[in-house]
């Protein structure tokens, strides 16, 4: 299995692109804590700080499918390179200005609508790197791997605020936007594969099944990630290191699930196999206490999302053209954060009224709710050939 994943790394152009996406990407996992501790030290106030981060999610959420889809318009090149830019220098904005509420509240919205489409570009590139039939392999190795911005993002940005200052904190995440930036977008493989401009409207492609299942799914798994992180932190507390420990076990454990799993073939029943363990994790930690019985909950939970993210990929590529494929990874991002967005806040209502079972709670429901969604519409997974694929790659090439 090790050597199957080294080998898909050895294929040209794979490790380059996929490690300076993952350093380009790296502060999606830093600016929310960055920007709650830096406006709460602001105001002295979680509430200013929520508003702040509730506009940067809304700008996040609008932005995905209309920069995703503007690549196959004027470029991927020239779209990442105006984003990367804008997103940073908003980002340096919240960081440095003194300015009212009402001032974070547009600059964090600009920072949401100008986040760079790294994660739709690079997913539409990887389709041309390998051949067809190692493509779920990928995806799965490309979930993984983007559990290590979820393990050390927080850290550094939490040490680097707690310990010099949460401006410098922010100012980190705008070093790391502009140089991760420029190592993906100057990267041969991005200069090479031109994304066609999609002819379809707006959205249109969310019509197609595997589409559709994958950002429906996505939304529920990604919503019961949230409701569990709240509950987590409800549970031992947002100061003390318990709360990190548990939430770097679920890290560590969907890494290993990716890698563990990512070179088994996909069937109509893969995606409802491991969004049920995804569900088993939220059940148990309803019912068990303490850290490390939490922290196994929690790795039982993590073993299933990076697995399941990389079946909904897979989908996605199989299910669209070359032209609609960045759109589609665009609205399977705002599906994601949108499930963020509800999942954290209805296991906060639910914390404060049961306690941190309450957001558990919330997340079992959810995830049950993926579950069912992807046993019911199974048989929505695209079922292409690699002729297929590639009769799609020759005419749009």
């Amino acid at each position: 299995m090790s050597d199957s994943y080294l080998n898909l790394l050895r294929a040209p152009g794979v490790a380059r692109v996929m490690a300076s996406q993952l350093v380009a990407r790296f502060p999606t996992g830093m600016l929310a804590l960055g920007i709650l501790i830096h406006i709460e030290t602001v105001f002295g106030s979680y509430g200013a700080a929520g508003v702040v981060l509730a506009a940067m999610s809304v700008g996040q959420a609008l932005a995905g499918p209309v920069t995703s889809r503007m690549m196959g318009r004027f470029g991927a090149r020239r779209v990442l390179v105006v984003t990367t830019v804008l997103c940073a220098g908003s980002m340096a904005v919240v960081a440095l200005a003194p300015m009212q509420l009402w001032g974070f509240v547009v600059f964090a919205l600009l920072t949401g609508l100008s986040s760079p489409p790294v994660q739709p570009a690079v997913r539409t590139i990887y389709p041309r790197l390998v051949d067809v039939g190692k493509l779920p392999r990928l995806f799965s190795l490309d979930a993984s791997a983007q559990e290590i911005i979820w393990v050390a993002g927080p850290l550094v940005i939490t040490v680097v605020s707690r310990e010099i200052s949460p401006v410098v904190g922010l100012l980190v995440c705008v070093a790391v936007t502009l140089a991760g930036g420029a190592w993906f977008i100057t990267s041969k493989e991005l200069g090479t594969v031109r994304i066609a401009r999609s002819e379809t409207r707006l959205g249109a492609v969310l019509l197609k099944p595997g589409v559709m299942l994958a950002t429906v799914t996505g939304l529920l798994l990604i919503g019961a990630g949230a409701a569990v992180e709240v509950g987590v932190v409800a549970r031992f507390g947002e100061g003390g290191l318990q709360a990190g420990v548990v939430l770097a076990l679920a890290a560590v454990a969907s890494l290993a699930g990716g890698l563990t799993l990512g070179h088994l073939p996909l069937t109509d029943w893969t995606l409802t196999r491991r969004l049920a363990v995804v569900a088993v994790g939220t059940f148990l930690a309803i019912y068990v206490s303490g850290v490390w019985w939490t922290g196994l909950a929690m790795v039982v939970f993590g073993f299933g999302i990076a697995p399941a993210l990389a079946v909904m990929y897979t989908m996605v590529s199989d299910s669209t053209d070359f032209s609609e494929s960045a759109e589609a990874y665009g609205w399977i991002g705002t599906g994601q954060l949108v499930g963020a967005a509800v999942g954290s806040a209805i296991a906060g209502f639910m914390i404060d009224a049961n306690g941190p079972a309450g957001g558990f709670a919330v997340a079992a429901v959810v995830a049950a709710l993926a579950v069912v969604a992807a046993a019911l519409l199974r048989h929505a997974r695209p079922k292409r050939t690699g002729a297929d694929l590639l009769a799609d790659a020759v005419s749009e090439g």
